[in-house]
């Protein structure tokens, strides 16, 4: 099959089968950042909080953003979203602020400062959104009990400790993306979100399925 052909002539290219390894290497990453969840959480008293974000609406749409990783209240669990927040943001900028316009005319040089007031933005939010999520986590399901240095009576240290990581993870998602566009395959921000909204799929329609067939009885389910 001309299919097969294709692959097989693309992967004789060096260059280009070094780029798509490095891509599928650093995607593979995100997706285990994605899986470890915050250290002084207990992994097993997740349940409730993976079925509020899980259940539909806005949260379940965020979740799938992140590939899961807020229902498992992972490093990951910010996602990528607090970048493109930060993007957004510098682009509206742009039009108001006369140093960002000047930045934008500069080419090359003045892209490289933009990326870096967006990075410096990204981690701005990350400091605002990290503490929000950790304080909604019990409102969200999980447990007292799930929260085994604040039981220890390491409070403290355990909200310090899951705000760095939240934010280190995030810049790390961050920095993948930016790896996987310079040296990879494709946009690196896109590939992250559409490979966490990949991994939530088989779970959305087995959860679509198992609703159907609880409203029709286990009757004919139409698609």
């Amino acid at each position: 099959m001309k299919i097969f052909e294709t692959i097989k002539s693309i992967w004789k290219i060096t260059e280009l089968k070094d780029r798509i390894i490095l891509t599928l290497g650093l995607l593979l990453v995100y997706r285990f950042g994605a899986q470890v969840t915050l250290p002084g959480i207990d992994s097993t008293q997740l349940t409730e909080l993976a079925g509020n974000f899980e259940g539909g609406g806005i949260g379940s749409i965020l979740n799938m953003f992140t590939g899961g990783a807020l229902a498992k209240a992972s490093v990951f669990a910010l996602g990528i979203m607090p970048y493109i927040s930060a993007s957004i943001v510098v682009q509206l900028m742009g039009i108001a602020i006369p140093y960002l316009q000047k930045l934008q005319k500069e080419g090359a040089s003045g892209q490289k400062k933009i990326t870096q007031i967006t990075r410096w933005l990204t981690i701005a939010i990350c400091l605002v959104q990290s503490p929000a999520y950790l304080g909604s986590l019990s409102t969200l399901g999980v447990p007292d009990s799930a929260f085994l240095l604040v039981q220890a009576g390491h409070g403290t240290a355990f909200y310090v400790s899951a705000v760095i990581l939240l934010v280190t993870g995030c810049v790390f998602a961050m920095w993948l993306g930016e790896k996987i566009t310079d040296r990879g395959i494709g946009n690196g921000i896109s590939l992250l979100i559409m490979v966490g909204i990949i991994a939530t799929l088989p779970q959305a329609f087995l959860q679509e399925y198992v609703a159907r067939v609880t409203e029709s009885n286990g009757g004919l389910i139409m698609i």
